[in-house]
């Protein structure tokens, strides 16, 4: 028997596949409408955009509980600058030494108060202090350590922290794909998402030989699909 989510016709796998491939790759939603017509599947890019956005943000939230992550003790903090119709924003982003996302804040500014909420954000989720606090030279950051995090080593030099950078691009290729986010909150919703999404299902391709990616692999989207099935309404 087909398992369908209440109110939807189309069955969990189809909506969870959908929403995986949007999220996990570098796909439009006409992309994605489009493999699963190759499949015999009809879904227009509008439907699969409403799958994503009810969706992504409960899988995302499932997937951080059945984690549980634990985080390595070094981190890396820096902000991205974000466009929303003409406003500016920032994108504060906190990752750790092996590049697992640990929590991401859009705010107005960019000073030491904006770098300070972030950081008590971060340290409310995951209840204990880094070892060593990396950022760029942003002045912002001193006064935020010596308010928070005084006991940890804090670098500051712009190529120590290449990692973050590179940690910013997903995000930034979604945001050109959508031809911008359309609201601070709704930004904040679906990069907070990808985040959780790509923490499970990036599974180090370049870093693991095949054997030992393909296994990681298969068990990531293993709890993705028991992430998907677990879910019997909307709520």
């Amino acid at each position: 028997m087909t398992d369908y989510y209440k109110g939807y016709r189309t069955p969990k796998s189809i909506i969870g596949y959908s929403v995986r491939l949007y999220y996990q790759y570098k796909l439009s939603l006409r992309d994605v409408s489009e493999l699963l017509l190759e499949c015999g599947i009809e879904a227009t890019y509008e439907t699969i955009r409403n799958w994503s956005k009810t969706w992504g943000p409960i899988y995302a939230q499932s997937i951080r509980k059945k984690r549980r992550s634990i985080f390595a003790d070094k981190w890396h903090i820096d902000e991205m600058r974000v466009k929303i119709k003409g406003e500016i924003f920032w994108l504060w982003r906190l990752i750790d030494g092996e590049g697992e996302e640990i929590e991401v804040l859009l705010q107005k500014r960019r000073n030491a108060q904006s770098a300070i909420r972030f950081l008590k954000k971060a340290l409310k989720r995951i209840g204990a202090l880094p070892r060593v606090m990396v950022t760029d030279k942003l002045i912002s950051y001193k006064k935020a350590h010596r308010v928070l995090l005084k006991s940890c080593e804090h670098q500051s030099h712009k190529r120590l922290n290449n990692r973050i950078e590179n940690a910013h691009q997903p995000s930034w290729e979604k945001e050109k794909q959508m031809r911008g986010f359309k609201t601070p909150a709704s930004a904040q919703k679906f990069i907070s998402s990808l985040g959780a999404m790509l923490n499970l299902l990036k599974v180090g391709r370049y870093k693991n030989t095949s054997k030992v990616y393909r296994e990681k692999l298969k068990k990531a989207l293993t709890i993705f699909n028991d992430t998907v099935i677990s879910h019997h309404h909307y709520a």
